[in-house]
Parts: structure tokens; C-alpha cells; sequence
């Protein structure tokens, strides 16, 4: 799964990084290093010009169905994620994977390893690009596949939110947590976005990494991982020193 992640890019670089033509309008997020559920975050989508903006919404979807302030609220913590083998069935996450979908910009992420691999259990570890970004001292900024939808409170405010699609892990990643977001490489990005596209199958196979693509190999490829600090365990922790590399005793690993 992924319950934390960082992002450290400015909206300028982000409207250029995604090639965002509608601009943004809003307040800049102060860059976080330990982003958390119900925080919100940045998103690219469609709007209803067809042209791709760049908005805020808050992590982890408000169930529909939600009567109140306090259901949604608890909706969402248990909403951060959507599987994609079933993101198309579940009833929080169907009507949004049909029409509203977009893409969640990560500087990286956060797992926790489990007993699959060679490192003791909840070891955290940051995962981000290995490709260069915009400037010298970043890695390129992780496109994470996400949905998102909107709910209306007793007072008529809407509420907009979003989940991001995991799937099973793959490769090295694997050897840390079962689960990992789920990627998508720039040539599907445009069809990812567009809400005119319903066909679930289609909508599918842009995730489907089985599909022959010349920009991206696996989806691994491009993605580098290592080991941090337990501060990013606690939500009141927040800085770059939570993704800065730490060197792992014998006694952290299992072999």
C-alpha cells in the first residue's frame, strides 16, 4: 500500500513537468516530506474545458454515501488507497475510475517492510525516481495513478478527494512490501485523464504493464529505494531529514 509520501515541488514546476495548460489558481502547499491521510494534496486532471489543471483535494476518498461531516472523515482514512485489480467494482471507487480520474505528483514515497524480504519488519523506506528532475538536486517527479470525486456536506460545500490505485509489487520492490502504487508513464497520461473515456476494459489496460510501451520497461524501471530513519513513523515529524539515507546493521536484516 502507500500510506505516506513526500512532495517537495512547487506548482511552477509541476505545470511544467506535466505540461499543465490551465495553470493554477490556488495557494502553494508548503513542501512535506510526511504527507498523511486527509491532508490535502496536489492533482492533475482534466477540466471541463479539456484542458490539464493542476488542483488540490485531500487524500483518501469521502465515501458517497456519507451523511455527515464525521462519517466522511472516517471514510476517508480507510479510503487512501483503491486496488486495481478491484478499483472497478467497489462501490466508493467505481463511478470515479469511470470519469474522474488523474494523476497524484509523488517526490516519493514510503514502505514499510514486511517478513517477504531480507529486512526486519516496518523498517521504513523513502522510494522515488532514479531519473533526474528539473533541477540538479531532484529526481524526477513520480506520476502516481489516482481517482478522485467530490461530496456535498448538509451546507451545500463540496468536498474533493482522491485515492491512489495500488497494485502488487514487482521486482526489487517486492522484496520490501507485497504492495506498491501504481505508475503511469507519460504516453498514457492523456488518455488516463480523459473523462470521455468509459470503457473499463481500456481504462484497464492503461495500467497493465503487459502491454508493450518504449517508455517505461516494468514497473520498477526507473525507481530506486533505500532505508530511513523511523521519524517518519510519527505524523508530527516533517523535513528532509526523514528521507535521508541511514546505513542498516547486521542485526536489521534477516540475512
Amino acid at each position: 500500500m502507500c500510506g505516506r509520501f513526500a512532495l517537495t515541488t512547487m506548482p511552477g514546476d509541476l505545470i511544467e513537468e506535466f505540461e499543465i495548460t490551465a495553470g493554477y489558481s490556488g495557494l502553494p502547499l508548503p513542501s512535506d516530506w510526511n504527507v498523511t491521510p486527509t491532508r490535502q494534496i496536489y492533482a492533475i486532471r482534466e477540466n471541463a474545458n479539456q484542458q490539464r489543471e493542476l488542483t488540490t483535494l485531500s487524500w483518501g476518498m469521502i465515501a458517497p454515501w456519507s451523511k455527515d461531516s464525521t462519517e466522511a472523515l472516517r471514510s476517508q482514512s480507510m479510503a487512501i488507497n483503491a486496488r486495481s485489480e478491484s478499483v472497478h467494482e467497489k462501490p466508493t471507487f467505481r463511478n470515479a475510475f469511470r470519469s474522474r480520474r488523474c494523476l497524484i505528483p509523488a517526490s516519493g514515497y514510503y514502505e514499510w517492510a514486511t517478513e517477504l524480504g531480507k529486512y526486519e519488519t516496518k523498517q521504513p523506506f523513502f522510494i522515488h525516481s532514479s531519473l533526474p528532475g528539473k533541477n540538479s538536486d531532484q529526481f524526477k517527479t513520480l506520476a502516481l495513478a489516482g481517482i478522485w470525486d467530490q461530496w456535498v456536506d448538509s451546507n451545500g460545500e463540496v468536498h474533493e478527494s482522491a485515492s491512489i490505485i495500488t497494485r502488487e509489487a514487482v521486482g526489487f520492490l517486492a522484496t520490501v512490501h507485497h504492495r506498491m502504487p501504481t505508475f503511469l508513464p507519460v504516453d498514457r497520461w492523456n488518455s488516463w485523464l480523459d473523462p470521455d473515456l468509459k470503457n473499463i476494459d481500456e481504462i484497464r489496460n492503461l495500467m497493465n504493464f503487459e502491454i508493450p510501451n518504449p517508455t517505461i520497461a516494468a514497473p520498477d524501471a526507473h525507481l530506486a529505494a533505500y532505508p530511513v530513519a523511523t521519524l517518519v513513523n510519527s505524523t508530527r515529524n516533517n523535513g528532509p531529514e526523514l528521507i535521508k539515507e541511514i546505513e542498516l546493521g547486521e542485526s536489521q536484516t534477516l540475512f
